[in-house]
């Protein structure tokens, strides 16, 4: 397991101010979400978007009332949430495993928005054995305090990768030789179908829309787990824990 010597911190810590927040990217915080208010404008402003634009950081533009819900302090129209944990890249991860000899595990998450679902989802995966979290970065659930107590402290202990491009990222895991193993109901075949024990890559959707057609067009293995009930679908962190052990039930024979 590669844990990546966190300190863990009790909560999202909100910075506000357009220098304020100038000042904690250079410092190389890492922002979990960042608002600025729409319309407004000013050499400092133009500072920020173009750190936004060399360190890689998306921006919401949002209205005054936004801002202001989260504090009436003088916030200039800019708001930031620095995250409680360090994201990752998965290039530097996936050749750590093979060189300790080990069989890449991979857990994709395709848009999960609920931070419970995350917390519990990081909580099953860092006990089953995955060697990271890939997330996209934008429409993915926040790694907040809601989320961090979920996963019982997971989250401080299984490296999270979160990207940009992420169907590049999908496809740089299939390109160094892990399998995608796609979860969802658009398939006759089941989860037991797939050869876990080989590296693996398992991809789960969003709660509400599953996982995107574009993965699904690309995947090795498209695979469902058998429903019998009146009830059509799992909990996506139910869904995560079972396919999750049948690829540990797999690597334990």
């Amino acid at each position: 397991m590669y844990n990546n010597n966190r300190e863990p911190r009790e909560s999202n810590q909100v910075v506000f101010g357009i220098r304020a927040v100038i000042e904690a990217i250079k410092a190389g915080k890492e922002i979990e979400s960042l608002y600025i208010q729409r319309g407004i404008g000013g050499e400092l402003l133009a500072e920020l978007k173009g750190l936004l634009a060399e360190y890689n950081i998306t921006a919401q533009q949002v209205p005054v009332e936004k801002l202001n819900r989260i504090t009436m302090k003088n916030h200039q129209g800019v708001i930031a949430f620095i995250s409680p944990i360090t994201y990752q890249k998965i290039e530097d991860i996936i050749p750590q495993v093979f060189e300790k000899g080990e069989v890449p595990l991979i857990l994709v998450l395709d848009s999960i928005t609920d931070v419970r679902n995350m917390g519990a989802i990081a909580r099953t995966a860092e006990c089953s054995g995955v060697h990271a979290i890939v997330v996209p970065a934008k429409g993915s659930a926040q790694i907040n305090p809601d989320a961090i107590k979920t996963s019982a402290g997971a989250l401080y202990k299984i490296p999270v990768c979160r990207h940009d491009n992420f169907m590049q990222t999908i496809k740089f895991l299939q390109e160094s030789g892990l399998q995608l193993v796609c979860c969802t109901e658009k398939t006759q075949e089941y989860i037991y179908k797939p050869d876990y024990t080989a590296p693996t890559a398992i991809i789960m959707g969003s709660e509400e829309d599953g996982v995107r057609n574009d993965i699904i067009r690309i995947a090795d293995h498209l695979a469902k787990i058998p429903m019998y009930g009146e009830i059509e679908s799992l909990n996506v962190s139910v869904a995560t824990g079972i396919i999750l052990y049948e690829a540990i039930r797999q690597r334990l024979g």
